[in-house]
């Protein structure tokens, strides 16, 4: 009963913001980040116990407008998502761009291989659609949701110009296999994990558990690792998918060293573009709830 209430929310959702014009679709999204916001305590307090950690020196009213930035773009996200399956290549020109996309061409055309370096930043679901739209598909690394029938349709929509999904309970031999392919995957990176599947290295100044997947494919594979973000600028009124430089892995023999270390530099560019855009990244995960033995626990 309650997977079918999960379904016909999302459903009832997806269809009634996707027939809406985009603009009201973003402001009854904005709308519902804003009740989110108000009603949901213990995500609140997390994101405010994150922004601390993060940014020590902030005051806490501009860490209040920081988080209920994020609960505006988290709105826009979700409407952006069901309008997605309207979207075409034409349509999309007023409000999305590229810049970098010549590193990403290039990466791509090595035929190693391109891992996208990536988070919850931004319009995440959005950038690998958009990208899909542009003649570029690719997969993503995606956790499923406990909902089957919710995961099912999300994957779906995600996946309606030509982008696959790998799952993270089975991902690894399918990544190996679409770097030997010359393919392009993007992983979020920015979550916390648990050993061994992650390796503790700095994250705003605090050990973070960090997914070590892509340093050790990476260094298997010599597949590009790219970093690439879909952020929304303010003075543009516009989603602008960037795809930096990419991020030459340290290979010194010793695998396990240069896993961590690669892990770390990997860590530091996503950290380097959340400060860039603080309103825009999921404050409300609990980022460094996996701690270091001795470690006092982050979350009450």
């Amino acid at each position: 009963m309650r997977e079918r209430l999960e379904l016909a929310i999302v459903w009832t959702l997806v269809k009634l913001l996707g027939v809406l014009p985009r603009s009201v679709a973003r402001a009854v999204g904005a709308g519902i980040g804003g009740l989110a916001y108000r009603l949901l305590g213990r995500l609140r307090r997390v994101g405010l116990t994150n922004l601390e950690v993060a940014f020590p020196e902030m005051p806490g009213e501009q860490r209040e407008r920081t988080l209920r930035g994020l609960y505006r773009n988290l709105g826009w996200l979700l409407a952006e998502f069901c309008q997605m399956p309207g979207y075409t290549s034409e349509n999309t020109r007023s409000f999305v761009r590229y810049e970098g996309l010549g590193h990403y061409i290039a990466a791509r055309d090595r035929g190693k291989g391109v891992l996208i370096l990536t988070g919850h930043l931004g319009a995440w679901e959005l950038s690998s659609y958009y990208h899909s739209l542009m003649g570029h598909p690719m997969s993503m690394v995606i956790r499923r949701l406990d909902n089957a029938r919710v995961d099912a349709l999300v994957t779906r929509i995600r996946c309606l110009h030509g982008n696959r999904v790998l799952h993270k309970d089975d991902f690894a031999r399918g990544l190996l296999a679409a770097m030997r392919q010359g393919e392009t995957v993007g992983i979020l990176m920015d979550t916390n994990m648990t050993p061994p599947q992650g390796e503790f290295v700095p994250f705003f100044g605090r050990m973070a558990c960090t997914a070590s997947g892509m340093a050790r494919v990476a260094l298997r594979t010599g597949a590009s690792v790219l970093p690439g973000f879909m952020l929304w600028e303010e003075s543009e009124r516009k989603y602008v998918l960037h795809f930096g430089k990419p991020i030459d892995p340290v290979s010194t023999g010793n695998d396990e060293q240069d896993v961590i270390e690669n892990t770390a530099r990997f860590t530091a560019v996503i950290e380097s573009w959340i400060r860039r855009y603080p309103d825009q990244w999921l404050w409300v995960h609990r980022r460094w709830k996996t701690r270091p033995e001795g470690d006092p626990p982050v979350y009450k």
